[in-house]
């Protein structure tokens, strides 16, 4: 599984990439996270609201950051759809 948090050093993104890392450390799941800014691939996935989430290529968030607790759920709904 791959999670991508789009956004830059804006507290919404900071604060996004904090909460991620802390739901991947909750779910015991082998997740890779990375952080990008890249303006190609903000127009690949159509933001422009930072942040933006991003997992396995599917957005899920733009404009506002989620809590732990909605993060864990959206990992395991990716999980149990695979």
């Amino acid at each position: 599984m791959k999670i991508e948090v789009l956004g830059d050093e804006c507290k919404k993104c900071r604060i996004l990439f904090e909460n991620v890392r802390q739901a991947v450390a909750e779910s015991g799941k082998n997740v890779e996270i990375v952080r990008t800014n890249d303006p190609e691939t903000l127009e690949h996935y159509g933001v422009r609201s930072l942040p933006g989430l991003v997992i396995d290529g599917t957005l899920q968030s733009i404009g506002r950051f989620l809590s732990v607790a909605q993060i864990r759920d959206l990992l395991e709904r990716k999980s149990s759809a695979v």
